[in-house]
């Protein structure tokens, strides 16, 4: 955790910010702000490597760090930061890569359609975002940058008043252009990646769960 945000100071102070103005709001309102941390691994779409440049189908790690905040019981908004490693394939050129992710979603909690005990939640979200591509070693020059859509379900189990362990799988879709020339492309990623997660939730304006 603290090599992730001390590679990424730009975000941190971000991340901060957000933390204390969010944090003031009044903790007699249960459930209304959380933040959330999830790890896990990450599947890229082959069709996002050049030929010879493939990746694993499955990689580690990816890392999730995000701020959640209700507007009702049933709709909110999270801004989240996503970080995953990518590597090559056991056939393919030596490569890694680090792809990050920053988004901006809705959120719906569908606990009152699906329900299953008093302590389990089940949200989806979706929303626009931006995804960073940097290679790392010999093809560091070849960055990429674009658009993306982010979709994911989460079920929540709660743990304590203030805390839920929780299982996201997400799609992220990236709206990038093809590599030209190919060139560019080397050791980088332009696709689609399907994430695994399980992180912790935690009340930051009260308890979720509380009755």
């Amino acid at each position: 955790m603290i090599l992730f945000l001390s590679s990424n100071k730009r975000l941190t102070p971000f991340f901060i910010f957000l933390f204390c103005v969010f944090s003031g709001f009044s903790q007699n309102d249960t459930s209304t702000l959380k933040g959330q941390i999830a790890l896990g691994v990450n599947n890229p779409s082959s069709d996002g490597f050049v030929s010879g440049f493939e990746g694993k189908s499955l990689n580690l790690p990816t890392v999730n760090l995000g701020l959640q905040y209700m507007f009702s019981p049933n709709i909110g908004a999270k801004l989240d930061y996503g970080f995953s490693r990518m590597a090559n394939d056991s056939d393919a050129q030596e490569f890694k890569l680090n792809y990050s992710r920053i988004n901006l979603q809705g959120v719906y909690n569908l606990s009152n359609i699906i329900y299953i005990s008093n302590r389990t939640g089940i949200f989806v979200h979706a929303g626009p975002g931006y995804s960073m591509v940097k290679p790392l070693n010999n093809y560091g020059e070849n960055k990429t940058s674009y658009l993306n859509a982010m979709a994911g379900l989460e079920i929540h189990y709660g743990l304590s008043d203030t805390m839920s362990l929780y299982f996201d799988t997400s799609y992220i879709h990236g709206f990038a252009k093809e590599f030209n020339p190919v060139s560019e492309g080397y050791g980088s990623f332009n696709g689609n990646v399907l994430t695994f997660t399980v992180g912790l939730s935690l009340s930051l304006s009260g308890c979720y769960y509380c009755n």
